[in-house]
């Protein structure tokens, strides 16, 4: 039987599952943006881990199957970001920037500046083909919402760490060697850590923006539970 073993490190993209913690902190982050949540709860926010876009690994999975004789391979980006990290780069993309405050479980993300354009920014890039007025229309009505979310007002306590989702056995830190797939197949993994994130963020902010057009239509909308 042909089989290559190929160990794939975490690889994420907008399909990531909803439970995983890339996903959770994108959701919740759009949701809050647009006055749907007020907090994100998450565990361990000191872990490192090495992100990759899913693409780039499934070029890698192709590129092992066309060899003569199978081979193993680990499929990584030899670079690590802690989750902490990954929370901040989302948060910048809603024009959020966090302070962190206070030591172990008791520490709290807290809103440190907020700078509305850049929201307003990845609204207009999603509303792009809609009718004029409909947009601006719905920009109104965003900038109205925004100036009363408490959850974007300086202090707010964004980020609260949960005890319930530290994991039994927890790994603090993963990084892999991806030399061999270089050396033999070419492969480099090609999507930087922050294109990741945005492409995550942007379809996630998509969602949120539906449910936040249902709810202010008077339309019930799926509460989201984690």
């Amino acid at each position: 039987m042909y089989a290559c073993n190929g160990i794939l490190f975490n690889h994420e993209s907008p399909m990531r599952g909803e439970t995983f913690v890339t996903r959770k902190v994108t959701r919740r982050l759009a949701r809050i943006a647009l006055g749907l949540d007020s907090c994100l709860h998450i565990g361990n926010i000191n872990s490192l881990r090495d992100w990759g876009h899913a693409r780039d690994y499934v070029q890698m999975m192709w590129l092992m199957l066309q060899q003569e004789q199978p081979e193993d391979f680990v499929i990584v980006t030899r670079e690590q970001h802690y989750v902490r990290e990954f929370i901040e780069v989302c948060a910048a993309h809603f024009g959020l920037s966090l302070a962190w405050k206070g030591e172990s479980m008791d520490e709290v993300g807290t809103v440190a500046s907020f700078d509305k354009t850049a929201m307003l920014a990845l609204l207009e890039r999603q509303m792009q083909g809609e009718e004029t007025a409909t947009r601006e229309a719905f920009m109104r009505e965003v900038v109205e919402r925004m100036e009363q979310n408490p959850a974007l007002r300086l202090g707010h306590a964004l980020v609260h760490r949960d005890p319930r989702y530290f994991r039994p056995a927890e790994v603090e830190t993963l990084l892999g060697d991806a030399a061999k797939a270089k050396q033999k197949l070419g492969w480099e993994p090609k999507t930087p850590f922050a294109e990741l994130v945005r492409e995550m963020v942007e379809e996630d902010f998509g969602h949120a923006r539906k449910d936040s057009l249902c709810l202010h239509a008077g339309f019930e909308v799926h509460e989201v539970r984690e």
